[in-house]
């Protein structure tokens, strides 16, 4: 609400831009549910714009047609997990505790329904040539290439032993991750607790090792 010049106290006017900002996320939200509970070649349109509170026509009038949706969906789903779960591993004070937060942040990220979108898009479009499976395949291997470099900081500074290549590790990294949240999806807390575990282990971290390093590093 605002009062006007004359007193009158009137509703703070919607732009054109802000509603259609909102109808696109609200059919964002509702195409990445889908497309995690059902898939690429599932997915109904009709279904999705109907969900999120909207006609079909106002679908299209915001995406060309389901390959497009499901790239912006990628996108959306992305960047937000990059707003959420990247902060974490960046606060922290070395390459092992920030690759550790990643791996509980992830967990944290996948109890909603729609971070599932990369891991059942990946397993559809798993040897196919489609824009959508391009698209993911870009996605992972930004991760990947993020958690080979934390990798290799952590084995300069000497907090991650030694062992395979790092892209290697970062591989393995992921999928031990990816396949914890997925076999405890809906048992909170524990798959944030065993994804630390999991992640902890690829990375052939001794936990006491790393408690005691952190102890001596305060109090220098």
């Amino acid at each position: 609400m605002y009062v006007s010049l004359y007193g009158a106290v009137d509703a703070i006017p919607v732009t054109q831009a802000a509603r259609s900002a909102r109808t696109r996320s609200a059919l964002l939200e509702s195409a990445a549910r889908g497309l995690s509970r059902y898939g690429y070649g599932n997915l109904v349109l009709e279904q999705v714009a109907k969900d999120a509170g909207y006609t079909r026509g106002a679908l299209y009038h915001q995406f060309r047609d389901k390959e497009d949706l499901a790239l912006a969906v990628i996108e959306w789903v992305d960047e937000t997990w990059r707003r959420e779960v990247g902060p974490l591993a960046e606060r922290e004070p070395d390459p092992a505790a920030a690759l550790i937060a990643l791996a509980r942040g992830h967990a944290v990220f996948c109890r909603r329904d729609v971070a599932r979108v990369v891991m059942a898009l990946r397993l559809e479009f798993t040897d196919r040539d489609h824009p959508v499976g391009r698209e993911i395949e870009r996605v992972s291997r930004t991760l990947i290439k993020r958690c080979a470099r934390l990798i290799r900081a952590g084995r300069r500074d000497g907090w991650i032993p030694p062992g395979q290549p790092a892209e290697v590790v970062a591989l393995a990294f992921m999928g031990a991750l990816e396949g914890t949240v997925i076999a405890l999806a809906g048992r909170a807390p524990h798959d944030e607790v065993m994804a630390a575990r999991a992640a902890a282990g690829v990375l052939g971290l001794d936990p006491q090792r790393l408690v005691l390093r952190r102890r001596a590093a305060r109090r220098r």
